[in-house]
């Protein structure tokens, strides 16, 4: 089976050029010139990785992305001509997967378009992932959190804050990078905390003293992946 790739970009030659370097890579590849393009196209066709330009007429990239986490968990790479970190922060915090400076050449595009599909949920042999930390597992195929064998019940926020933190262990999330990933930046840092609070309840055997999801004091929560 050939994964599919969806590029959206407003300039033409950047299309045609990732194109010809992914076709030539042996993957199908679908086009956009804007978001709302990009959204039909990605409606009716399956997608395995989108390659996704920020700043574009209309709805930016960052939008698209927004929207697309709604319903899946397929890579986003975001391209731009910029390299400044809050742009890539944001990035991340919507739930990219990857940031590529479009002075990048095509080859090293392909290559991390090659390495997001790998750590994806859309893997080589398309088995299903699970992720495995201790007495705690997280199947996400069917969305099912195990704690020492035992399956538990957590809300639909809790268990896309849970994957998040899982999907990537030792990384600092900061307050506003949560607020802005689930909350679309309404609230403050007592609603992530809130929140927080009580998936620790779930999926920590003493909340108190968590082990899976500690405070970075003052910026945020780290997964400790052990």
């Amino acid at each position: 089976m050939r994964y599919t790739v969806l590029i959206v970009d407003d300039d033409e030659s950047i299309v045609d050029l990732l194109t010809d370097f992914l076709e030539n890579e042996v993957y199908e590849v679908k086009t956009a010139y804007d978001t709302l393009q990009a959204l039909d196209v990605f409606s009716q066709n399956t997608i395995h990785c989108i390659i996704l330009d920020i700043m574009m007429p209309g709805k930016s990239g960052f939008e698209l992305c927004r929207e697309i986490r709604k319903e899946s968990n397929i890579p986003i790479l975001f391209l731009s001509a910029r390299s400044d970190d809050v742009d890539k922060i944001r990035g991340f915090a919507l739930g990219g997967d990857d940031y590529i400076v479009k002075n990048a050449s095509p080859g090293e595009i392909v290559a991390r378009v090659k390495a997001v599909l790998r750590r994806s949920s859309v893997s080589e042999d398309f088995n299903r992932k699970v992720l495995n930390y201790g007495s705690l597992s997280l199947d996400l195929s069917t969305r099912e959190v195990w704690l020492d064998g035992k399956l538990i019940a957590l809300t639909p926020k809790e268990y896309d804050l849970l994957r998040l933190f899982a999907e990537h262990p030792k990384y600092v999330f900061t307050y506003e990078q949560l607020l802005e990933r689930f909350w679309e930046g309404v609230g403050d840092k007592h609603t992530v905390r809130v929140h927080l609070s009580r998936l620790r309840e779930k999926v920590e055997a003493d909340p108190n003293h968590p082990h899976f999801i500690v405070n970075v004091w003052g910026i945020g929560y780290r997964f400790t992946g052990e």
